[in-house]
């Protein structure tokens, strides 16, 4: 059986790919500029300037599109939290420290941009806002958000810690998780605006995820049953990077009854088409570990393919229920 790499020994053979993919990374991201995107002929004064402070009335944003942006921007928010993770895990030296201080700078300006968005156009209230960064910020991002409290305990127990692997694995669906979510919360704004802006936004995440979804496919033909571990601990425990933000919860199930992220997109517009280009379950290279793993995740997906569907059918239901009362208070 091979033995596990260390994490050192992990940077220093990934080291090549690392930077092959800032190099392809550099030449295909297009720069582009936060104020462009933002409709600054809508801003004017708040009391503290003599003008007037947030009325909900005068948002033009549905419920829905109001806990989309808010999810989402205080996930973006939280970037400090997530820097300090990658960099923990990553080395600072060469491509891999060139990677993350431009990945962080590109993760900056979707908070940039869709703040002064919200802001200008008074889409949501700034002070509840400004008052949920505070809050999510200081709780910031706990590893066992990624990987499973109950995962990180055994780890710890053999004198391991989550590494290179479980980061990389973990990004590399967040990522497209959120791309999903930025362009889907577009389309709910109703506003050419915002949609154009968070297209913008989707863009940059899905070259970020192709970045980290190349490191770890490297990782898994390294060592693969080592990767293999690190990617089922993250699918079997995934949860957005936004858990434990104010309102999450409330503001998850409105995302999810109305589309803008939910289990079957999960399932089949982020961690399948990862799982295929890996092919997780075509390859031939794991040891018994691995194929036990394997047996593992597979296991893992059969019952989210099903609670999905029963998502689905929950949601259809309550959907209707709701055409039904309307249609009943119209006539």
């Amino acid at each position: 059986m091979a033995r596990e790499l260390t994490q050192l020994e992990l940077l220093r053979e990934l080291e090549p790919t690392a930077e092959e993919n800032v190099n392809r990374h550099l030449k295909v991201a297009r720069d582009w500029n936060p104020h462009d995107y933002v409709p600054w002929s809508d801003g004017e004064d708040f009391a503290a300037l003599g003008g007037q402070d947030y009325d909900p009335e005068r948002s033009e944003l549905s419920d829905v599109a109001k806990a989309a942006m808010i999810t989402n921007l205080l996930t973006e928010d939280n970037l400090p939290s997530y820097h300090r993770e990658i960099a923990d895990n990553f080395s600072m030296d060469s491509a891999w420290g060139h990677w993350v201080g431009r990945w962080t700078a590109e993760e900056n300006r979707h908070g940039i941009v869709m703040r002064d968005y919200l802001v200008v156009t008074r889409g949501v209230d700034p002070v509840a806002l400004e008052e949920a960064r505070m809050i999510h910020m200081t709780n910031g991002y706990a590893p066992e958000l990624a990987a499973g409290a109950d995962r990180v305990e055994e780890m710890q127990k053999h004198g391991e810690d989550l590494g290179i692997l479980h980061s990389v694995a973990y990004v590399t669906f967040q990522e497209l998780a959120t791309r999903v979510s930025h362009r889907n919360t577009g389309k709910a704004c109703n506003d050419p605006i915002a949609d154009r802006m968070l297209q913008r936004v989707a863009a940059d995440e899905n070259l970020h995820m192709i970045f980290y979804r190349n490191i770890c496919g490297a990782g898994m033909d390294l060592a693969p049953d080592q990767t293999l571990r690190a990617v089922t601990d993250i699918v079997t425990n995934f949860q957005m990077p936004g858990a434990g933000m104010p309102n999450f919860r409330r503001h998850g199930v409105l995302m999810a009854k109305h589309g803008i992220y939910d289990l079957r997109q999960h399932l089949e517009e982020v961690v399948m088409p990862v799982l295929r280009k890996w092919d997780v379950f075509g390859r031939t290279d794991f040891g018994p570990e691995g194929e036990k793993t394997r047996e593992e995740l597979a296991a893992f997906l059969e019952q989210l393919e099903k609670d999905a569907t029963r998502f689905e059918e929950m949601r259809d239901r309550s959907l209707a229920r709701e055409a039904a009362k309307a249609a009943k208070r119209a006539s």
